[in-house]
């Protein structure tokens, strides 16, 4: 009988929420509202606008975030409104690899993507990488603050090991 080795099946638990970036084109329904229901697209600054609510925030948050938040502004217009929203195009976004790899530069981010494929598309590590001082620049949302977050390339190779997702604008450093 031959060995076989364990697949770690990826579970839909383990990758993060879809969140609603600037560019993105949403279809937002609002039941028996037709003068309500918008077909839009977030502005650069991640801001929507709708009739009766005005301006609201829409980057950053899930759909579901983003409807339980337009649910709860209608309630003072309407009588129990049932919103639905939908993106229906999804902007191009990016990360960035930097740094001692072998094509540093913008990476497009399709879906989730562990600091790991990042890597592997940025064409993996030169001779004198040095893989144990990897960090990831995150902008903190709301703020013009950066976060450095240490990435032990050694540790995220354990089978065990929690997975990294990286975030539109992102920055990759390897030393």
């Amino acid at each position: 009988m031959p060995a076989t080795t364990p697949v770690r099946a990826a579970s839909a638990a383990n990758q993060p929420e879809y969140r609603i970036g600037s560019g993105d084109k949403l279809q937002i329904n609002v039941y028996k509202e037709s003068d309500l229901t918008q077909s839009l697209q977030v502005r650069p600054d991640g801001r929507i606008t709708l009739p009766l609510i005005g301006d609201l925030a829409a980057a950053g948050q899930t759909p579901m975030q983003l409807q339980r938040r337009l649910t709860d502004s209608l309630r003072e217009f309407v009588a129990n409104p049932v919103v639905t929203v939908m993106v229906v195009e999804v902007a191009d976004r990016v990360v960035y690899v930097m740094g001692e790899v072998n094509t540093p530069g913008a990476v497009p981010l399709k879906g989730s993507m562990t600091v790991l494929q990042a890597l592997a598309v940025a064409g993996g590590f030169k001779d004198f990488a040095n893989k144990g001082g990897i960090k990831v620049l995150r902008k903190t949302p709301g703020s013009d603050r950066v976060e450095t977050i240490p990435f032990s390339y050694k540790d995220a190779l354990r089978t065990d090991a929690p997975v990294f997702y990286l975030v539109e604008g992102d920055t990759v450093v390897v030393p």
